[in-house]
């Protein structure tokens, strides 16, 4: 029953610490779709394969919010159309580059000034490789079923292959418009869309909660500490806890405070790295954008880009 209560304790503070930036995520989604015009501005955004990335990682420090709320946000963009290496470079390096988090790494870490340089240059590499990485996949193994439809129907009939023109999921007549773009949505269906997203997302999120606090429970900090001192070892065991404990990346440089003295420098920033990348309830969220393969995949090159960053940190701060 103690484990029980424990598990509860901890379900509880991930759920009330992540709903609020879920809930402001999908807000600025929905009162982006309905302000901005959506060819106004996605057809400006650079679709070299580089660049495109790289605007999206340096998009991530107007949103002031954890990673939660950031995956409602690049699914806005993915269907809108936006290219997916904008998408993909804002979801991965926003956590990190926003304002909240590098104001809360300052504040915790304010006599390491490398590691107030070196997170959020981590976190923008890591999301351009992540984002190159990922858009190199066909779009029908990398988008969820859902939202590669409303990808497809919201591009020109023109920029379509001749299979999807015929395939009957896009293509539909569409008069040869009036761009939708011209015309401001409705305030009501906007706000059923982001109601009905909000609640699918945190249907994921409590599932997501519900396996970090039963982990967390049962494989106890304590054993990952353990192994603090030895260099590669001390990595690994962070990057473990990171995705165990799950905590949003808002707070988790105040978690770091605790251990940081205990672990070698490469893991402390291993930890401050992967875990806004990939958690264990963020895996339920990015159901909703990419399908498991992607998400697999994901999951390993973060985790072995974060390895190499741990390494390199090791080598130069020891």
């Amino acid at each position: 029953m103690e484990k029980l209560a424990t598990a509860w304790a901890i379900f509880q503070g991930l759920l009330l610490e992540a709903i609020p930036f879920l809930l402001l995520g999908v807000a600025i989604a929905g009162l982006a779709r309905w302000l901005v015009p959506q060819k106004a501005w996605i057809g400006k955004l650079p679709r070299n394969p580089l660049l495109a990335p790289i605007t999206g990682a340096l998009m991530g420090f107007a949103l002031p919010a954890c990673e939660c709320g950031n995956v409602p946000v690049a699914r806005r963009l993915i269907a809108s159309g936006a290219p997916m290496g904008t998408a993909f470079g804002f979801l991965f390096a926003a956590p990190v580059l926003n304002p909240i988090v590098l104001a809360s790494t300052w504040a915790a870490f304010p006599d390491q000034p490398w590691l107030l340089i070196s997170r959020p240059l981590g976190a923008f590499f890591l999301a351009v490789l992540l984002s190159v990485l990922l858009v190199q996949l066909p779009d029908s193994q990398l988008l969820e079923a859902a939202l590669l439809e409303e990808r497809r129907m919201s591009q020109p009939l023109a920029s379509l292959g001749l299979l999807e023109r015929n395939s009957g999921l896009i293509g539909t007549p569409l008069p040869i418009e009036q761009p939708r773009s011209a015309q401001r949505e409705r305030i009501g269906d906007v706000i059923d869309q982001s109601s009905r997203e909000f609640l699918d997302l945190l249907a994921l999120l409590v599932l997501g909660c519900i396996i970090a606090a039963l982990v967390q429970t049962w494989i106890p900090r304590s054993w990952l500490l353990a192994v603090g001192s030895a260099p590669t070892a001390s990595i690994l065991a962070l990057m473990a806890l990171a995705v165990v404990v799950s905590v949003c990346s808002s707070v988790d440089a105040f978690l770091a405070l605790g251990f940081a003295a205990q672990v070698t420098p490469g893991a402390l920033m291993s930890f401050l790295l992967l875990g806004p990348v990939v958690d264990l309830k963020l895996v339920g969220l990015f159901t909703v954008l990419m399908r498991p393969r992607a998400i697999a995949l994901t999951a390993v090159a973060a985790s072995l880009g974060v390895l190499l960053i741990g390494q390199w940190v090791n080598l130069w701060q020891l």
